[in-house]
């Protein structure tokens, strides 16, 4: 039956008693039939004008925030976070890294040892909802907001909050004092609505890593002393009067001047500011500005190569993962290492070309893999970090003219397959789809997010076929773009793509640690024409079989061997020639079959050629065994 037609049928026997309640039964059937139809996402518009101080490192701030409840649930409350709160001793940051078998060596226990003057704190001054005084509750880094009135499907309400912040010493992604000198890394550093979505409210403490939150616009002024220079996300709304942050004439620190941002369609706002910072501009192709701000001090001959490579990189990465959307985007020296924002990065700098470049290159992709496509970072880090590295590993292989680049089996990430098959045999491995703050060891995050999340990337090219992914990545892009995606939403995308099912290889390989390890477990003759293999899955996790057989001439053939719950098989990325076999059924642990090749013909047997699976022990992959 035809959807609307269907839910106009439910409507008109239901018309007596027409009200909110029956608005949500027939906003969830409808949605049920049309999934897709039914997507919708909160959105805010912010307002905010803060104070600087720059002797005692505070800030008082106003903010309006327009909240608009695009969501078919009436909301009785709200909840903000209260970032800087996290930077104080015995916060639920500090006991974690305390308590941690391997603490992050930039926290450690330096927040524990803070003083009055080095912690980070939001103090709420007031709060009202449409001019209502509002109630709410700190706990910790989360402010807990009882609603005045409710807010109803499709309406707003507007908020309006003063509050006083002082910015930690303790550099975490945001602070102050780097290490390099920065004096201002203003990450997390405002009472920022969290994220309600059709899973509920996402009111995650801020204890280690990742972010959510609803897409919007800001306005943001920012006063503060005449003789910084400032960058972040955003466009500066009025250059001529700040000029661009530089003082022509010794000036008393009390002189302030008003930096005014504008950003829209964004979901977070960063800013940095530095008496010292070199303030260069280059253009993209397609016309956005692209600002570097460093400090004088600094190498200038290897930011001048790493910004040549910074825009060698653009051309590459809007062909291959989706056109940038922005006006400018900026790469600012700061924080603690190189963390990603919309429209803006935070690095450091006292590093060797290679590395700056990598940072650089990494924090740029995230624009696609967290900035433009905000999936909920704690439930599924791996999209935006995993998709990140891979692409990052891509577009340096690009910039560099990698050898190889063009080889049917090329694999700019082979390393991570080393890395993760070395972790997945300590037994300290847990799930990619583990909450970013909940996994039991730092080591297992970063093997979850980083390096299991861009083999998932290149081994679903094994799955689904190279140019599958590669279209996938780009229909995945254009669908989700502004958008919340979960992982769910990227399978589908890919099953599209390729007609290939793949809930198989989510619930394996991200819900799960099971491993793949196939072996080929015997070679026979059964004639003087032919012979016969047996192919052994050792391992729990299933996977389709690629076997390349070479003759003792140079010949090659491939014989294919689709798994049968993925009900499909993908096409021929390489110049070979293949023979598609009959499905294997995951609860076969054993397949056997005969090729039409003397045994005594055969130079080589393996199982997967190209390196693209992730087997755990590729010795017993080749016939014959090699030492």
């Amino acid at each position: 039956m035809n959807s609307s037609n269907f839910v106009k049928k439910v409507i008109h026997r239901t018309s007596l008693n027409w009200n909110y309640s029956m608005f949500t039964l027939i906003f969830s059937i409808f949605c049920n039939i049309s999934w897709a139809q039914c997507y919708w996402q909160q959105r805010v518009e912010y307002e905010m004008d803060i104070d600087f101080d720059v002797e005692t490192h505070r800030f008082s701030g106003n903010q309006t925030l327009k909240y608009y409840n695009n969501s078919p649930d009436t909301l009785y409350e709200v909840f903000y976070h209260l970032y800087f709160n996290a930077f104080q001793p015995n916060s639920m940051m500090d006991v974690r890294n305390r308590s941690l078998p391997d603490p992050s060596p930039k926290i450690g226990d330096k927040i524990f040892k803070l003083d009055s003057t080095g912690i980070g704190y939001h103090k709420v001054i007031s709060l009202t909802q449409n001019d209502k005084p509002l109630k709410y509750h700190v706990e910790g880094t989360i402010l807990e907001v009882k609603l005045a009135d409710p807010i109803p499907p499709k309406t707003q309400a507007t908020f309006k909050m003063e509050f006083n912040s002082q910015v930690p010493l303790q550099i975490r992604r945001t602070g102050r004092n780097s290490e390099e000198g920065i004096d201002y890394s203003m990450s997390q550093w405002y009472p920022k609505m969290a994220e309600y979505d059709n899973r509920g409210w996402h009111a995650i403490p801020y204890v280690a890593r990742e972010f959510y939150a609803p897409w919007g616009d800001f306005n943001v002024s920012i006063t503060i002393d005449k003789e910084y220079v400032l960058g972040g996300t955003g466009v500066v709304k009025n250059p001529e009067a700040v000029g661009h942050g530089y003082a022509e004439d010794p000036i008393e620190p009390s002189d302030k001047i008003t930096w005014e941002f504008e950003a829209k369609n964004v979901h977070d706002f960063v800013w940095a500011a530095d008496r010292d910072y070199v303030h260069e501009t280059r253009k993209a192709e397609n016309g956005f500005k692209v600002h570097f701000l460093y400090q004088k001090q600094e190498d200038a001959k290897m930011w001048s190569d790493a910004i040549d490579y910074t825009m060698k990189a653009f051309p590459y990465i809007q062909e291959n993962f989706g056109e940038y959307p922005y006006p400018q985007f900026s790469v600012i020296q700061g924080g603690d290492g190189g963390m990603e924002y919309p429209m803006a990065t935070l690095i450091t700098s006292g590093r060797s070309l290679s590395s700056l470049v990598s940072v650089i290159i990494h924090e740029l992709m995230h624009q696609w893999y967290y900035g433009i496509l905000a999936n909920n970072e704690s439930y599924a880090s791996w999209m935006d970090e995993g998709f990140t590295e891979y692409a990052e590993m891509y577009t340096k292989a690009f910039i560099y003219e990698s050898k190889g680049r063009n080889h049917e089996f090329f694999n700019p990430i082979a390393s991570a397959y080393v890395s993760y098959i070395v972790w997945s045999k300590t037994g300290f491995e847990e799930p990619m789809s583990t909450h970013s703050d909940h996994f039991a060891t730092n080591n297992a995050y970063v093997v979850a997010a980083y390096t299991k999340g861009k083999v998932a990337l290149q081994q679903l090219k094994y799955v689904i076929g190279k140019e599958n992914v590669e279209k996938g990545l780009l229909a995945y892009y254009d669908q989700w773009k502004f958008k919340h995606p979960w992982p769910e939403d990227f399978f589908r995308v890919m099953e599209k793509q390729s007609g290939i099912t793949l809930d198989w290889y989510h619930d394996y390989w991200v819900n799960s640690t099971h491993t793949i390890d196939y072996e080929i477990n015997s070679v026979t003759p059964t004639s003087k024409d032919s012979t016969k293999i047996v192919i052994r899955r050792l391992q729990r996790m299933p996977m389709p079989v690629d076997l390349w057989v070479t003759k003792k001439n140079g010949d090659r053939f491939l014989y294919y061997i689709p798994l049968g719950i993925m009900r499909g098989e993908k096409p021929l990325d390489f110049d070979v020639e293949r023979t598609i076999l009959p499905d294997w059924s995951w609860t076969h642990p054993e397949y056997s079959f005969n090729i039409d090749i003397p045994i005594d013909k055969i130079r080589k047997i393996e199982i997967d050629a190209s390196g693209w699976m992730a087997d755990i022990d590729r010795k017993n992959n080749i016939f014959p065994r090699e030492d």
